[in-house]
């Protein structure tokens, strides 16, 4: 500001776009007071807008769809751009859009930049247009400022094309032996929209042979021929069929257009093949009485070669061991027929496969099922169905039942089984039964008197006739058997047959306890003998050795010095006891028994003397048959060799008892203390 005229002035360049006003404030004051002439005054200034931004498409670049053959008109997207000049001042941020490229299919409004469609467009001829929009500013007037962005603009598909085959025909081949279901060839009409407007259905609009069928493949969109039913080469050699094709989803709107669907024509050959034989028929049913005799008819089967050469058939049976056994054909005719007679109770059906089999190419074989039928005759009688236990109680009065009985046949009826019940003619007057028909294949047995007595008879045979309904009618004769019982109303089942059981075998009740009793005795006997053998049995082997063994045993509770405490063992006690055995002789010496006393002390496992006395009894368990032929322990008490007292009877010594002195047994301790008492007594008394 200039402070003595109070002009202001910009001190740089002012951009509107980024502050559009400024706030002053000014006070005028004296130079030779320095005190303010008037208060302070505020002063606003705005920066007038310039054009100097271009405008700007922040969206772009642009990316829309619209249908392919929409009406003239139709929007397609809207583009917008921004100018940041002042919009209220001038022109500058006033926008005009025009459209540089993408006539003359599309165009654009001027002042809202919305684009639409200026013609129908096809998409199968194009289906995308890069359209470019230009945006200026001031109205589009001299000077103005622009920018552009681009537009793609995709076109959409819709259902506008039918579908058109390629060949207006088409040939295939199959083979005679092609099964049902074989592929014969894919037929394929083209669309040219995509998607589901290219989705079709593919018929057979002409087939007078019936013989093929036409799916979709939903992938391919082909349209696949299969075989509906087998073809033979001999009957008709070609055919021809019309295979239509049509959009599985029609736009109503393109129906002006005409129809949208094609036709083409496929002739197929059916090319020839040595083909099995054919029966007349896929499966027979025969029928033959049962107990026909061997040889008989049972039916025919018919194959022929279905080829041009007409080939002879061979005829054959796939045997099991059973088919094998009754039935047979002839390999020419097929003729099947019995082998033997058929029952019909064994079995009333029997299934057969039969061959045909081609005599120049044995390869061709076909097959059919044979079912026969074993037509019935009535040659089984009526029986019992089951062993009836009939009984009668002795008190039975006359005219009570005592048994139903039935029957059953193993013939087969068609107006259903009636059998009829009667006494046998010898047994109807004099029997003690009588039997009632009930005209319902059952029949009641009653007592004819009143009164039974076990001991007169025990049992009583009925012989009842049945006779069935066949033709002709069979009859038989089925033994009732009727036990008499011992009770008064009820029967007690278990009794009665304990008394039919001894009745039997011709024993009285006192008669069996008797027997019953012996055989008791006899297994007491017989356990108690079994018992004692096994005690026997358990006593362990060499009970006289081990009993020796065990006289022989010498317990210490002390502990020795090693194996040099000499004097802790003391071997003479081994020498107290016996082990000579009585089958080796003793030396006949002078009794000294006293000398043999002291010297068996003497004795130790180093002397010469005991050394030999375990050689001897080794030798001795060597040559022994007696001894296990295993390992075994050997214990002996070694009394000393040489002994001048020999034994101690009195009938070996040559000097009576009064010559002897029995002083010592006294110090040969407790156990020889009765001895010692009673030679000391001896000895008084001699005195």
């Amino acid at each position: 500001m200039n402070e003595y005229n109070g002009k202001i002035y910009v001190t740089q360049k002012l951009d509107r776009e980024k502050k559009s006003f400024y706030i002053l404030r000014a006070q005028a004051i004296n130079r030779s007071t320095h005190l303010p002439v008037e208060p302070e005054s505020e002063f606003i200034i705005k920066v007038r807008d310039v054009n100097d931004n271009e405008p700007q498409f922040l969206d772009g670049p642009y990316v829309a769809t619209v249908p392919e053959m929409s009406p003239e008109g139709t929007s397609v997207t809207q583009v917008t751009a921004t100018d940041a000049d002042d919009p209220s001042y001038g022109n500058s941020a006033r926008l005009l859009y025009s459209l540089i490229q993408g006539q003359p299919y599309f165009s654009v409004e001027p002042k809202t930049g919305v684009i639409r469609m200026a013609s129908q467009m096809d998409r199968e001829t194009k289906d995308q247009y890069l359209v470019i929009i230009q945006a200026k500013d001031m109205v589009g007037q001299p000077g103005a400022l622009s920018a552009t962005a681009t537009v793609t603009i995709n076109l959409s598909d819709v259902n506008d094309n039918p579908p058109k085959f390629q060949q207006r025909l088409y040939y295939m081949s199959v083979s005679e032996e092609a099964p049902v279901g074989t592929t014969v060839g894919r037929v394929f009409a083209e669309d040219s929209d995509t998607g589901d407007n290219a989705a079709m259905d593919y018929s057979i609009e002409a087939d007078s042979s019936d013989a093929f069928n036409i799916i979709t493949d939903n992938e391919t969109q082909e349209g696949i021929i299969l075989l509906k039913r087998r073809v033979d080469y001999e009957s008709k050699r070609r055919h021809s069929i019309e295979v239509k094709a049509v959009n599985r989803y029609i736009d109503e709107r393109f129906l002006k257009e005409g129809p949208f669907e094609d036709t083409t024509i496929v002739k197929i050959s059916v090319e020839d093949a040595d083909e099995p034989p054919v029966f007349t028929l896929e499966n027979y049913m025969m029928e033959i009485t049962e107990g026909a005799e061997s040889g008989s008819l049972v039916g025919v089967v018919t194959a022929r070669d279905p080829d041009v050469d007409d080939s002879p058939v061979r005829y054959s049976i796939v045997h099991s061991t059973l088919l094998k056994r009754l039935f047979s054909i002839n390999e020419h005719n097929g003729a099947i027929i019995t082998t033997e007679p058929l029952d019909r109770e064994i079995a009333s059906w029997h299934n057969i496969t039969v061959t045909a089999t081609e005599t120049r190419n044995p390869e061709k074989i076909s097959e059919a099922n044979v079912y026969v039928q074993v037509l019935d005759v009535n040659d089984n009688a009526p029986e019992f169905p089951k062993d009836y236990e009939t009984f009668v109680c002795e008190n039975a009065v006359s005219g009570q039942l005592i048994q139903s009985i039935s029957a059953v046949d193993q013939d087969d009826s068609a107006e259903g089984h009636h059998f009829n019940f009667s006494l046998a003619q010898e047994d109807a007057n004099n029997s003690h039964f009588t039997v009632k028909d009930n005209q319902d294949n059952t029949a009641g047995i009653f007592t004819a008197k009143s009164g039974f007595r076990r001991q007169e008879q025990f049992f009583f045979y009925l012989p009842i006739l049945i006779q069935d309904n066949g033709t002709p009618p069979l009859t038989s004769t089925n033994t009732l058997t009727v036990t008499v019982c011992d009770c008064d109303t009820e029967v007690n089942t278990f009794y009665c047959r304990y008394g039919a059981f001894m009745y039997s075998l011709g024993l009285s009740t006192e008669a069996l306890v008797a027997v019953l009793a012996c055989i008791l005795i006899f297994l007491v006997f017989f356990l108690a003998i079994v018992t004692i053998r096994q005690q026997r049995k358990k006593k362990p082997p060499f009970s006289e050795k081990m009993e020796e063994f065990r006289e022989n045993i010498v317990s210490y509770d002390d502990e020795g010095g090693g194996e040099e405490d000499t004097e802790a063992f003391d071997i003479s006690a081994l020498r107290t006891r016996t082990a000579l055995r009585t089958h080796r002789p003793r030396k006949k010496v002078a009794s000294e028994i006293q000398s043999l006393y002291r010297q068996s002390l003497q004795v130790g496992p180093d002397s010469a003397i005991f050394r030999q006395f375990i050689s001897e009894k080794l030798e001795e368990a060597n040559t022994d048959p007696s001894v296990p032929p295993y390992d075994s322990l050997q214990t002996y008490a070694f009394e000393g060799t040489g002994s001048l007292a020999g034994s101690l009877s009195s009938l070996g010594s040559t000097s009576s008892d009064m010559d002897q002195s029995y002083d010592y047994l006294a110090d040969w301790g407790p156990h020889f203390k009765q001895l010692a008492g009673m030679y000391s007594s001896h000895t008084t008394v001699g005195d």
